[in-house]
């Protein structure tokens, strides 16, 4: 089973609540990537023991209720995830916050130097 499939439902749910905010979908590196005026803001997938959401530009989010995480510690600068290990912890409106804010962020032009 690929990891994608296990976690199917929740992926579909996850790009529905996306799909709310004003952004284009794109399909970039074999996955779909929710971008604004060309910028990659928003992506998610399913991994092997958690699904999850990133942020391209995550770093510069305020990060309010503590959910971002950075997966590879001394490798990337700006991306963060947000993982999930059930369908349950989907809370659309946090998530539309997080998507709109990062949407802010590239409206911004923040940048990591």
């Amino acid at each position: 089973m690929l990891y994608n499939e296990r976690w199917a439902d929740e992926v579909l749910l996850l790009a529905s609540i996306i799909a709310k905010a004003p952004l284009e979908k794109k399909i970039k590196w074999g996955a779909e990537v929710f971008t604004f005026k060309g910028k990659n803001v928003v992506s998610y997938g399913g991994f092997k023991n958690y699904f999850a959401l990133w942020f391209f530009k995550g770093v510069f989010l305020q990060d309010r209720y503590g959910v971002l995480i950075n997966a590879q510690e001394g490798k990337t600068k700006s991306l963060r995830q947000w993982r999930f290990t059930s369908k349950e912890q989907i809370d659309e409106q946090k998530i539309l916050e997080y998507v709109l804010e990062a949407i802010e962020v590239e409206k911004q032009g923040f940048k990591i130097r």
